[in-house]
């Protein structure tokens, strides 16, 4: 089979397969709960909630009210369910109001009421609710030390769980004796939903000690009050055998798994070999980036590229550990270290973005790299490695105008990796 005439405008529209596979309008519909006797109550938070909410909306052919929590400049119009917007990855007052409004609107309900929690990415800092005497800037510092710590989302979401009001099932707590039926899209590696947005209605075991043992284990730099309050045991989250939780039921809508397949399914009909090698890949990025470029060289070796494209595709959420001041998201730097090496190699394309739509704390996806980007980088007097030591990948891929540029996308299911060899 001839090669891909370009390279970039094809991994461009794999990426544009794996969202849609977790578009709301698609994902929600198989998933709709049974109309409850009394009324329904929406309530949400994620980087996609306000997209999730406009769909349920449109899908729900009986009376309901609400509200959900989206990142500024994410907010949709709806015309039944009211949208907030508060900052992400780092909380905000913004943020606060909402989680008190959510908290608000699932009180006081009865057993003959549906509460239905639109959940996906990025709701963790959306939602920011300090438990006990803590305050919003002992939890925006919890979310500081997590961000550059390198720990896994597992381990972040089971601190932040410790030190809120609303994570944890504490939000589905709220709401009995209603029925809670939570609708997720996953952004976590394995799928766990308790995990999503550090599941603010649903429970999950971790625990106390679990915490402790994360601050030791990463080193995080976090205010006394918050290793005292976690050390006290003070209103730990409750277990899922909670027996206010007995009528709630979980469902998974869209997870990295399905967007996936979309992109590989994409593939096969152009002619290209997918490869799926996870959809829940953690580790450092750049490392991650290094074993990547192992797996390239490897098939090239054995011969297989050069007779026909082969396609290599991954997902789940990387980490990074952040030792300089440069600016970038763990894509960017997956995909700079990939770069380095691979540089010199023919017939290689990559594009690493995160579903969501921005990577980091600037407004791309991600980036495309291949054999020339260190070589490019170099004519223009500039050392990849260095950009790479710095945590300052969106910069490197910036001077050369190879920056992925989505926009938000309405849904989160996490980091999407895709190498072509051709």
């Amino acid at each position: 089979m001839p090669p891909i005439s370009d390279p970039r405008a094809f991994l461009e529209k794999l990426f544009y397969a794996a969202v849609a596979a977790a578009d709301p309008d698609k994902a929600l519909v198989a998933h709709l709960p049974e109309k409850p006797k009394g009324r329904t109550v929406v309530v949400g938070a994620g980087k996609g909630a306000a997209q999730m909410a406009r769909a349920f909306e449109r899908l729900w052919d009986a009376p309901l009210s609400g509200v959900v929590v989206t990142r500024y400049g994410y907010a949709v119009r709806c015309e039944r369910i009211e949208v907030l917007e508060a900052a992400h990855p780092v909380p905000d007052e913004s943020g606060l109001l909402a989680a008190e409004r959510l908290m608000a609107a699932v009180s006081g309900l009865t057993e003959d009421d549906l509460v239905v929690a639109l959940i996906c990415g990025g709701g963790s800092a959306l939602l920011p609710a300090p438990a006990g005497d803590l305050t919003l800037a002992d939890e925006v510092a919890v979310n500081r030390a997590l961000l550059a710590s390198g720990a896994p989302i597992s381990a972040m979401n089971a601190m932040r769980k410790q030190v809120s009001r609303i994570k944890g099932g504490r939000l589905a707590a709220l709401a009995y004796p209603a029925r809670v039926v939570s609708l997720v899209v996953s952004d976590i590696p394995g799928d766990n939903p308790a995990l999503v947005a550090s599941g603010p209605t649903i429970a999950d075991t971790a625990t106390r000690a679990e915490a402790l043992e994360i601050i030791d284990r990463y080193r995080l730099d976090l205010p006394e009050a918050v290793t005292r309050h976690i050390a006290n045991g003070i209103g730990e989250p409750p277990l899922p055998s909670d027996p206010r939780f007995v009528r709630n039921e979980v469902k998974l809508v869209a997870s990295a798994a399905i967007a996936l397949e979309a992109a590989a399914g994409v593939a096969r009909n152009a002619g290209v070999e997918p490869i799926i090698l996870s959809d829940a890949i953690e580790g450092e990025a750049s490392e991650v980036g290094r074993q990547h470029a192992a797996i390239v060289a490897k098939i090239s070796k054995r011969g297989l590229a050069p007779q026909s494209p082969v396609l290599i595709l991954s997902g789940g959420e990387t980490t990074v550990t952040i030792k300089g001041k440069g600016k970038g998201g763990r894509n960017s730097e997956f995909l700079l270290s990939l770069a380095c090496a691979i540089s010199g190699q023919e017939g290689v394309s990559a594009l690493a973005a995160d579903t969501d739509g921005i990577d980091g704390s600037e407004d791309n996806a991600g980036a495309f790299a291949d054999g020339t980007t260190v070589s490019r980088l170099a004519a223009q007097g500039k050392d990849a490695v260095d950009f790479l030591d710095r945590n300052d990948s969106w910069s490197a891929f910036d001077a050369l105008g190879d920056l992925f540029v989505s926009g938000p996308t309405g849904t989160n299911v996490n980091d999407f990796r895709a190498i072509l060899l051709q």
